[in-house]
């Protein structure tokens, strides 16, 4: 790959600042990564269940609304008023029989059609008729923007890209099996969703899941209760272009070990006074991990942390922030006792999670860093400077994949 002075002569390994802050930079990735060549996540099929059930959401900074239309089948619309541009739909949630823009009335059923508008043939006044729509004006050339829609396993994507590969491809087939994994088909339910808007490039966060580096040392909960150490049997996937991955892993029963010498956050004598929040049951569909992270560039984070479930969403809000949803779930016939479960481990997710909350603050805190000084680099070497799966955590080569694939779509 070509250099160019952007990234200069350095190796992928060391990022410049820059690429959190320049809002040029920023830009250009809106463009190249949300609205061009990828599928983005939307949402569950489980929260539009009806027909005219929708939820509104964002493909990169763009409003779009995903609806169930009139024969089951969903769709992905961008929440744009074909007439003068109003971003006409305000609720989050709700049902419609059809969707109406307050400025000017225009009308668009559930596909995205736009099917009548005031004053289309004029009014009739003294001498005959005065205004209306031109000859020529025909309703089909004047819908929403429709998106193309991918839906597998329960989660929907779209993407504006007439021309994107297939999900399946654009998952690939290292990564496709822990995506159907957790989206097996089986019905899921809606548990929950959490949003905060972090201070932090978008990027951060991928870069936050893709690194098993991190977990066991700033992580309190995940060192010395065991669910994510750098001794317990792991591997790296990724997909063939480096952008998607995979941190897989198995819990081991926590307490002190080699590994947590010299840890600060590991707490020996920490006790928990609802020991229910790690009230751990395998689930036969794990198939041996007890959590897979998987991030689905450039939008998505699906988690599987023992018995919790969820979607993270990243939104993109600016070169120095994004808003992050959670959407907490389980499956339909789960019973009673496992949903409680699901909802207790939850805790340690979220915006306040006792695990997450570390994770917002320390990427603001390295946002801030390169906010004073854009010209600094990162270090992600850890087991060298190459691109490879690993069988261990003790590695940062799924953050240097990401950069790789970075540089190739953004030509620095």
């Amino acid at each position: 790959m070509e250099n160019t002075p952007f990234w200069g002569d350095a190796p992928t390994s060391r990022a410049p600042g820059r690429v959190y802050t320049d809002p040029e930079v920023y830009r250009e990735e809106l463009e190249r990564f949300f609205y061009s060549g990828h599928w983005c996540y939307v949402g569950l099929e489980c929260e539009i269940p009806n027909p005219g059930d929708f939820k509104r959401t964002v493909v990169g900074e763009r409003s779009v609304i995903l609806v169930r239309d009139a024969g089951g089948e969903v769709r992905v619309v961008e929440n744009r008023c074909a007439h003068r541009g109003v971003a006409f739909c305000r609720e989050r949630t709700g049902s419609v029989k059809s969707f109406t823009c307050p400025y000017h009335q225009w009308n668009y059923n559930l596909k995205g059609d736009l099917t009548g508008l005031p004053f289309r043939r004029g009014v009739k006044a003294e001498g005959g008729v005065q205004g209306g729509m031109p000859a020529d004006f025909k309703l089909e050339e004047h819908g929403l923007k429709q998106l193309q829609v991918a839906c597998r396993g329960g989660a929907v994507f779209a993407s504006f890209d007439a021309n994107v590969e297939p999900f399946e491809d654009f998952l690939g087939p290292e990564v496709l099996p822990f995506y159907d994994r957790v989206f097996s088909g089986r019905p899921l339910k809606l548990l929950g969703i959490n949003r905060q808007r972090i201070p932090a490039n978008w990027k951060l966060m991928q870069e936050n899941i893709k690194d098993p580096y991190h977990p066991g040392l700033l992580h309190t909960w995940f060192v010395t209760f065991g669910l994510w150490r750098a001794d317990q049997k792991s591997r790296m996937v990724m997909d063939a272009r480096h952008r998607h991955a995979c941190m897989i892993s198995r819990r081991n029963d926590g307490g002190a070990a080699a590994v947590t010498q010299g840890v600060t956050s590991f707490r020996a004598d920490m006790q928990l006074n609802d020991p229910r929040l790690l009230d751990v049951v395998p689930e036969p569909w794990w198939n041996g991990p007890s959590v897979v992270m998987t991030t689905l560039f450039p939008s998505l984070i699906i988690q599987q942390q023992v018995n919790s479930l969820s979607t993270r969403h990243i939104q993109p809000a600016g070169p120095g922030q994004f808003d992050f949803v959670w959407t907490h779930f389980g499956f339909a016939d789960d019973d009673e006792a496992m949903t409680q479960r699901r909802l207790r481990q939850a805790n340690l997710f979220g915006p306040a999670g006792f695990v997450s909350a570390d994770d917002g603050e320390v990427i603001e805190f390295v946002q801030q860093a390169f906010e004073a000084n854009p010209e600094a680099r990162t270090v992600s070497e850890l087991d060298g400077r190459d691109v490879k799966p690993t069988d261990h955590m003790v590695t940062e080569t799924l953050i240097r994949g990401m950069y790789g694939y970075w540089r190739e779509v953004m030509g620095k």
